[in-house]
């Protein structure tokens, strides 16, 4: 019998709420390929090479595989990233080493799209300052039996500009019509006539709320700046469940610290885990509200693309067409 291929998952404790020793998934999927595998909760960047060596397959999530690392394990074959997002790894260097890349994609719509309406939700409503209010005894001590404190605001026939139209952004699209809110979309080519598609500039001037679910690209870093913040409605609300380094997030502090904006949403920030000095982490603004890196982790979103990472290799095992390639 010939021998089992070694495959290495470099970094679980990204995915699994338990580790490896109590993980809230199922992994069977993934064990149950003929593959000798070898698990860590975690893979800093100077032992990805002494781990990775003699391995044919490697499970990624976030651990860079730059074309320093890649030139030193001769063996691998496939690079299957837990993600959609492969910015960790230098696909030309993979490429011209012959080593296949495959990603997954869909896996977390539900959870993205539910995530991105809490946050509006929470503060179009003014949960965070209702929330402080009741701390401080605010209606225990009113005359009233309700607090109105805090102006809230209705969804309906609000304008939702979409940035980036892929799944994530036309799920949230339906579900803000689901609200009555009509969407808008920011057209990438100047040339694109579609109806309900417009320049970014007049997007970011008519939307009640603005939501990113664009990559992050050279084109899209920095996208959403002062310029472009100065142009949104006043009140107006921003949600970023996308990538932390397309808003610039001193800028987004000052819109909201001097109420230029109503509101931001973020679930993404530039460096992850964030530096204790960010903007975003020290203000004490009741609105803002900033989730670290969640929306797309329910457990059910978990699980599938754990599942579809195992069938990604399980198709390259049998020689299939690659599952999702990115090279």
């Amino acid at each position: 019998m010939a021998a089992k291929r070694r495959g290495v998952f470099v970094d679980t404790g990204s995915l699994t709420a338990g580790g490896m020793a109590a993980p809230d998934l199922d992994f069977s999927a993934i064990t149950a390929l003929p593959i000798d595998w070898q698990y860590y909760p975690a893979t800093d960047p100077d032992q990805v090479v002494e781990r990775l060596q003699g391995a044919a397959v490697v499970v990624t999530n976030k651990v860079v595989l730059d074309a320093q690392r890649l030139a030193q394990l001769s063996d691998l074959e496939l690079i299957a990233v837990a993600a959609t997002g492969v910015n960790n790894v230098d696909l030309d260097a993979a490429r011209n080493q012959g080593v296949g890349v495959c990603n997954v994609t869909g896996y977390a719509t539900p959870s993205v799209v539910q995530h991105v309406f809490m946050l509006i939700l929470s503060l179009s409503r003014r949960l965070p300052a209702y929330t402080a209010a009741l701390r401080q005894g605010h209606w225990q001590q009113s005359p009233h039996f309700c607090l109105l404190d805090h102006p809230i605001e209705e969804l309906q026939d609000k304008t939702l500009g979409i940035i980036g139209y892929g799944e994530l952004g036309r799920a949230v699209a339906r579900m803000g019509e689901a609200f009555g809110m009509h969407p808008l979309i920011a057209r990438r080519d100047p040339q694109d006539q579609r109806p309900g598609r417009i320049d970014l500039a007049e997007l970011l001037q008519q939307a009640d709320v603005v939501s990113l679910h664009c990559p992050l690209s050279e084109q899209t870093r920095g996208l959403i700046g002062a310029e472009q913040l100065a142009l949104m409605k006043p009140g107006a609300m921003l949600i970023n469940t996308a990538r932390g380094g397309i808003v610039d997030e001193p800028a987004l502090y000052e819109a909201l610290a001097n109420g230029r904006l109503g509101g931001a949403g973020i679930d993404v920030l530039e460096r992850e885990p964030p530096d204790e000095e960010n903007p975003l982490l020290q203000a004490r603004l009741e609105n803002l509200i900033v989730t670290p890196h969640i929306a797309w982790a329910s457990r059910a979103a978990r699980q599938r693309l754990l599942d579809q990472v195992a069938r990604n290799i399980d198709s390259w095992l049998r020689g299939g067409p690659l599952r999702n390639p990115m090279v």
